[in-house]
C-alpha cells in the first residue's frame, strides 16, 4: 500500500514539474494565436509553409540576352541559406512589374550590412523576352523562367489578386512564409524585413 502511495506521489511530482516547464509555451501560444496582443504587428502576411511546400520548379537560369534554352537548370534551392524576396512576372515587365523589382532592390540596400543575407529573384511565368537594359538595370537580380502552372499551384495569392501583384519572401530554410500587399508600401515591407533579421540567427 505503502509502495502505491508513493509511486502515485511520484507520478504527480512528475506531472507538476512537466507542466511548470511546458507553461511558459503554452501562454505564449495562446498568447500569440488566440489573445493576439496589439504590440504584435507585421505588414505582411504570414504564411503556412506546410500548405505552400516548394514545388520542383526545374527552372532556366537567364543572363543578359541568353536564349532560355541555353539557360542553365536550377531552382530556389540554390539560394538555399538566404533570405529571398520573390517576384513573378511576365518578361515584358510594365510598370508594375519595374516597381517592384526597384522596390526590392532598394528595400535589399536599406537593410546596410545585412544587405547580404538578402537575394532577389524574379520568376518568369511566361516565354516574353526581357529587354537587355533591364537586366542591367539590376545587377545581382537572379532571374529564373519557371512553368506557369506550377508557380500558381505554389504561391498563394488573394480574391482581388493575382500572384504576380506580390512581393513574396522565403526564409533561409527554404520556407515561404511571407507575402506582402498588392501596392505594397516599400517603408512597411522595411519594418518587417528589418524585424526578421534582427530577430532571426539564420541566413
Amino acid at each position: 500500500m505503502q509502495q502505491h502511495t508513493n509511486t502515485a506521489k511520484g507520478r504527480w511530482k512528475l506531472f507538476l514539474v512537466i507542466a511548470i516547464c511546458a507553461a511558459p509555451m503554452i501562454a505564449s501560444y495562446i498568447a500569440y494565436y488566440v489573445i493576439k496582443p496589439e504590440g504584435r504587428t507585421n505588414y505582411g502576411t504570414i504564411l503556412d509553409p506546410r500548405e505552400h511546400p516548394m514545388p520542383e520548379l526545374h527552372a532556366h537560369l537567364l543572363g543578359d540576352a541568353t536564349p532560355v534554352n541555353a539557360g542553365k537548370t536550377t531552382g530556389l534551392e540554390a539560394y538555399r541559406g538566404k533570405w529571398i524576396m520573390l517576384s513573378v512576372d511576365s518578361g515584358d515587365c510594365a510598370d508594375a512589374c519595374q516597381k517592384k523589382l526597384i522596390d526590392v532592390r532598394q528595400l535589399r540596400l536599406t537593410q546596410g550590412k545585412d544587405m547580404d543575407r538578402i537575394e532577389r529573384v524574379w520568376l518568369l511565368a511566361d516565354e516574353q523576352a526581357i529587354a537587355t537594359s533591364l537586366l542591367r538595370e539590376h545587377d545581382g537580380l537572379h532571374v529564373l523562367r519557371a512553368d506557369a502552372k506550377a508557380l500558381k499551384g505554389w504561391l498563394p495569392a488573394t480574391n482581388e489578386s493575382e500572384i504576380s501583384d506580390h512581393i513574396y519572401l522565403i526564409d533561409p530554410l527554404g520556407n515561404l512564409m511571407m507575402r506582402f500587399p498588392k501596392d505594397a508600401n516599400p517603408n512597411l515591407i522595411k519594418k518587417d524585413l528589418t524585424k526578421l533579421l534582427r530577430a532571426s540567427a539564420i541566413g
